[in-house]
């Protein structure tokens, strides 16, 4: 996946997913080759629950894979593995990548805005 490939949406999802320091540091574990769920948890020192989290959201971005693998002794282990990515942003990928956007929304649906809302405090 480079820049280039990306819509305007998948550019946001992309550099959505790759702002959580979490999501980053499985990333860079898993540069040096692919690892399972436990293993993963293990190295980065988080629970499988979290790591599951970022992984479903790694994986929705493109950004890794997984596969399935029988163990010796018969378990289902299951792998992940970095796909191979650049991102290069210049104002004319960014300029692009807008022009295929799906909505004006400028936030991708997060209710946050620097405006106070009506009705809140």
């Amino acid at each position: 996946m480079d820049t280039a490939e990306l819509t305007g949406d998948e550019l946001v999802r992309v550099l959505a997913t790759l702002a959580s320091p979490h999501r980053l540091r499985v990333l860079a574990a898993l540069s040096s080759g692919r690892n399972y769920v436990s293993g993963l948890a293990r190295d980065l020192g988080i629970s499988r629950a979290l790591l599951q989290v970022h992984l479903k959201k790694l994986e929705q971005a493109r950004l890794v894979s997984s596969e399935i693998k029988v163990s010796a002794d018969g378990k289902a282990m299951k792998f992940y593995h970095v796909n191979a990515f650049a991102l290069d942003l210049t104002p004319q990928s960014v300029t692009a990548a807008v022009a295929t956007l799906a909505s004006n929304d400028s936030d991708s649906g997060s209710t946050h805005t620097d405006q106070p809302q009506i009705g809140s405090r």
